[in-house]
């Protein structure tokens, strides 16, 4: 097996997390989503990302509004929904569990 792409599938399961915890505090626009990614380690295309976030939109718990910018076209900037905030409480607490079984698991194999 490739490390690299057990790597690649477990960030692909974690992205519509990552990206709705991203916009939990602000609203932000694409590539602002993206380089936060990428600074955060989880390297992302604009490929991946767009259908993620039409996908979250139709979904209803993401909404957009356009607006004006100095370099360019309007551009869009995604945000939570009442939806979407109460989804993402909801993953907090799946994530938490998870780390929780996870942790357990990893505490059989260690030796004191």
């Amino acid at each position: 097996m490739n490390i690299e792409n057990a790597k690649s599938q477990m960030r692909k399961g974690m992205l519509e997390y990552c990206v709705m915890l991203l916009l939990r505090k602000e609203a932000c626009y694409t590539s602002d989503i993206i380089s936060r990614l990428k600074e955060a380690e989880l390297i992302v295309v604009e490929g991946t990302l767009y259908p993620l976030l039409t996908r979250l939109k139709k979904d209803g718990l993401l909404c957009y509004e356009w607006r004006e910018s100095t370099q360019g076209p309007p551009r869009k900037y995604y945000a939570l929904t009442q939806e979407g905030e109460e989804f993402l409480r909801q993953l907090d607490e799946v994530w938490c569990d998870l780390a929780n079984s996870i942790n357990i698991i990893k505490s059989f194999n260690t030796t004191d």
